[in-house]
């Protein structure tokens, strides 16, 4: 049954707003294809009509259903298998690869720390208040099992690398755990832009006792203000945080980038 505006006990779909330039033939099935998924109340997992049953549905040729089925494959959207029990079902894209594809728009248009910092120091607070009141014992154990791997000095500048990218998992595993799934998104893939910047592995792998003490004393502070359910002390505590991380990333960035300029300079 369709989903759409009820009229008089019967369903009608509303008209798909139309596009400011024409799609082609084959982004059009395809968006056909993603209506035919919801209107069917199609679940990951589920069996998509057959190829013949979508050319007559869209009455298009073999090759053109099958350009949008391979579209839709490649976005994640659905899958195929073959052999016995085989066809195309309807996919589910995951959080990790949603991030890698929005990624690959800043591939030529890389932010700055402090373009990310400026997001993180809104958005972070605000994630942290969600997540009150809905964390688990496991939620809980999980935050503290992230933060152990942070804990003492490190060893070497490996370690040194692989704890700065552990404190970033915190705030991820905060993120994958916020109701709102809009907000823990956008704050994840804040993480991952981190994770994948230049300068910032530069600045990860470089000691830095001093950010991690602070990024521990926060983070405990902040697991006590979730204990308690405290949203207020939580958003305080994250806003202080983020803006802590922020002044350290950027003299962290500035001392990077002057030894890049003296390498440069040498004869």
């Amino acid at each position: 049954m369709a989903i759409g505006v009820e009229d008089q006990g019967s369903i009608i779909v509303p008209p798909r707003p139309q596009p400011e330039r024409r799609l082609k033939r084959t982004d059009d099935i395809a968006e056909g294809i993603k209506d035919l998924i919801v209107e069917q109340s199609l679940s990951p997992g589920d069996r998509l009509p057959n190829e013949r049953e979508l050319i007559d549905q869209f009455k298009a040729s073999k090759s053109t259903v099958r350009e949008a089925l391979k579209s839709l494959e490649t976005q994640g959207l659905i899958r195929s298998r073959t052999g016995p029990g085989g066809g195309t079902f309807v996919g589910q894209l995951s959080r990790s690869r949603a991030m890698e594809l929005l990624g690959n728009y800043f591939f030529f248009r890389q932010p700055s720390i402090g373009d990310i910092y400026a997001v993180r120091i809104e958005l972070e607070p605000e994630l942290a208040a969600s997540v009150v009141g809905h964390l688990t014992s496991a939620d809980y154990e999980t935050l503290e099992r992230t933060m152990n791997l942070y804990e003492r000095p490190p060893r070497d500048r490996g370690e040194e690398y692989r704890q700065r990218l552990a404190e970033l998992d915190f705030h991820s595993v905060l993120a994958e755990l916020s109701p709102n799934p809009i907000l823990g998104f956008i704050c994840g893939f804040m993480h991952n832009l981190l994770r994948n910047l230049t300068i910032c592995r530069q600045i990860y792998a470089s000691p830095n006792p001093d950010l991690r003490e602070q990024g521990l004393h926060y983070q405990i502070s902040l697991i006590r203000a979730l204990k308690d359910e405290d949203a207020e002390s939580a958003r305080r505590i994250m806003r202080e945080h983020m803006e802590m991380a922020r002044r350290s990333m950027e003299q962290s960035e500035a001392i990077v980038t002057r030894g890049f300029l003296r390498l440069d300079r040498k004869p």
